[in-house]
């Protein structure tokens, strides 16, 4: 498939270029902010600045991409991307981090655009593979992101921000080079608003992508609330080590790569789409559940793999279904209208975590087992109406 369609390999890159961002910065944000003088709470603030300008964003930018093109697009979301590292990296004081992290939010568009390029050059039976690379790349970063961060942030604390903005540079250059134009549909699309909040809102009573789009939601509130309570769980109740936990996040990385670059594919071909999407969710529910009560190393470790495994199957197959929901001139706007709703997830994942923490330290593990099991009761909901002949977005 990657011998035929070269257009997949540029997207990898963009999606390794945007794991890798997420991997280096993550692990050491925290502690790079502190020196410019923010406490907790408004570290709280930083990190949630990106999802909200992303929220704001995707949409935008998934509709021009349906208007002006996939390329352009692509170009000046990775370019704003690379921007908003070396921001971070030369910043003179914290207002500075602010805006980086609302730079990198406001061009954060390039996975849905990515994604759409995938529709417009693979047949329906190929884009869950086409897919489960994208989801495979985002595990190879996950591997190196957290790896470049411990090998490079001894020697100064600004040079992981400089690595991340020098690979998001090439890959600017590399997608102005080789990719080119995949969108046949350029200007076809309805003419509206580029961003439109209740469209957002009628998009969930959609009979085609409705349902799809609230377990993207659903999904995105659970993970958000298990990353919220992941460091404190592992420190103060499995007492684990700086160390272990980032061998944890190797863990997840490693598991989602293998399963999205061998699995995915295969395992829906053998189940079928919709009974394994479901499987997923039912999977994520009862691990997230098990969670809550482990109080040892070893069960969470095995909990963990089959957290990333099904993980690493559920997101592919979100685009996959989403872009069989709707019609090809709108391919970059619903997958944009997804990423909203994640972004919508992720905001709202850790301000409930945030609440519900404060009874004990293992209960957003619970929240996220209940999140996720409405996400599998929706699950039936998908791929039922089939694709209209024409889009309402």
């Amino acid at each position: 498939m990657l011998r035929q369609n070269r257009n997949i390999l540029i997207i990898a890159l963009i999606a390794v270029v945007n794991a890798l961002g997420y991997g280096i910065i993550i692990p050491v944000l925290y502690s790079y902010s502190m020196k410019y003088g923010l406490s907790d709470f408004q570290n709280g603030l930083l990190f949630s600045t990106f999802s909200a300008f992303q929220f704001i964003s995707t949409p935008v930018i998934g509709r021009m991409s349906d208007k002006y093109g996939r390329r352009p697009l692509l170009i000046i979301s990775l370019f704003g991307t690379a921007l908003s590292f070396f921001i971070m990296a030369f910043a003179p004081n914290w207002i500075f981090l602010f805006i980086a992290r609302a730079l990198d939010g406001i061009t954060a568009g390039n996975i849905p655009v990515a994604s759409a390029v995938i529709s417009d050059t693979t047949t329906q039976e190929q884009r869950a593979k086409g897919f489960g690379i994208i989801g495979a790349s985002f595990g190879f970063g996950f591997i190196f992101g957290p790896a470049i961060s411990a090998l490079t942030v001894s020697y100064s604390a600004s040079l992981p921000f400089i690595i991340a903005g020098t690979i998001s540079l090439i890959a600017v250059v590399m997608t102005a080079i080789f990719l080119p134009e995949t969108n046949k549909h350029i200007g076809e699309v309805k003419h509206s608003s580029l961003f439109n909040f209740k469209k957002l809102f009628h998009a969930v009573f959609d009979e085609n992508v409705g349902p799809t789009l609230l377990i993207t939601l659903l999904n995105a509130v659970s993970f958000s609330l298990m990353i919220f309570a992941y460091q404190p769980f592992s420190i103060k109740i499995l007492h684990l080590s700086a160390n272990q936990i980032s061998l944890l996040f190797t863990m997840f990385g490693v598991v989602g790569l293998v399963t999205q670059l061998f699995l995915v594919h295969r395992l829906t071909a053998l189940i079928g789409l919709k009974k394994l999407f479901s499987l997923a969710t039912l999977i994520i529910s009862l691990v997230f559940f098990a969670i809550f009560f482990l109080k040892s190393l070893l069960p969470f470790v095995f909990a963990s793999i089959f957290l990333g495994f099904s993980n690493s199957i559920i997101q592919p197959l979100i685009s996959t279904i989403l872009s069989q929901e709707t019609d090809a001139k709108s391919q970059g706007s619903i997958l944009g209208l997804s990423a909203s709703f994640m972004s919508i997830g992720q905001i709202l994942g850790p301000v409930i975590g945030g609440i519900i923490a404060t009874l004990a330290i293992p209960y957003p593990f619970l929240g996220a087992s209940i999140f996720s099991l409405l996400a599998f009761f929706l699950s039936f909901s998908v791929l039922k109406k089939g694709v209209k002949k024409e889009s309402a977005f």
